[in-house]
């Protein structure tokens, strides 16, 4: 009997997900502020650089009262911009991406118009375009991997429950390139780029 009504209710929590279950398709679009570090024999500049985003998103969510627990995910183009390199002769570092965020979010009804939410998840980048770069003269290059995981940590609010603003911090699990010799192909550092993002959605 005790197996029976634990089969019924599971059959039952399964039957009720798909109604309650709230599913929206949208677009995303933002800017970044990316900074990738390099201390080469402490000689290295590095500045932080502006960038931007755009692409499909889409978003499920589970009500429960005024909290909802869901997942979001989407599939963008992002330029990300840096500038690092000996004093005097810093290189424009641009990667451009595919990138792929996918988080577990928490949201929060504060009033009928007003909501906010908390998010975390991977997210997998696939390099488009240029993967060397290097300084004048100066034999030592960097060497961006054409793919990537990285991890976000994100707030925002919705309103009218079709626009939503956030903000996150997106950190590398990995390193972003290598530091190259280019004679001896010795890697020299292998930094890991750090992102803050700004970002806006519509859900239709």
């Amino acid at each position: 009997m005790k197996k029976f009504l634990a089969s019924m209710m599971l059959f039952a929590v399964v039957a009720v997900m798909p109604a309650s279950a709230q599913f929206k398709f949208g677009v995303k679009a933002g800017m970044n502020n990316s900074r990738l570090k390099l201390d080469y024999q402490n000689a290295f500049s590095n500045q932080s650089g502006y960038g931007w985003f755009i692409g499909p998103t889409a978003k499920f969510s589970l009500p429960l009262g005024i909290l909802n627990i869901g997942a979001d995910g989407s599939v963008l183009y992002d330029e990300r911009n840096s500038s690092t390199g000996p004093e005097g002769m810093e290189e424009s570092i641009k990667l451009k991406s595919i990138i792929i965020p996918i988080n577990a979010r928490v949201n929060f009804s504060l009033l009928k118009v007003l909501g906010a939410y908390v998010s975390t998840g991977p997210q997998f980048g696939f390099n488009v375009g240029n993967c060397s770069f290097g300084w004048g003269d100066i034999k030592d290059r960097f060497q961006l991997k054409k793919s990537q995981i990285t991890w976000n940590v994100g707030v925002g609010v919705t309103v009218m429950n079709h626009i939503e603003v956030g903000v996150a911090y997106n950190f590398g699990l990995g390193r972003t390139g290598e530091l190259q010799d280019a004679t001896t192909q010795a890697v020299i550092e292998a930094p890991k780029q750090k992102t803050w993002v700004l970002s806006a959605a519509y859900y239709f």
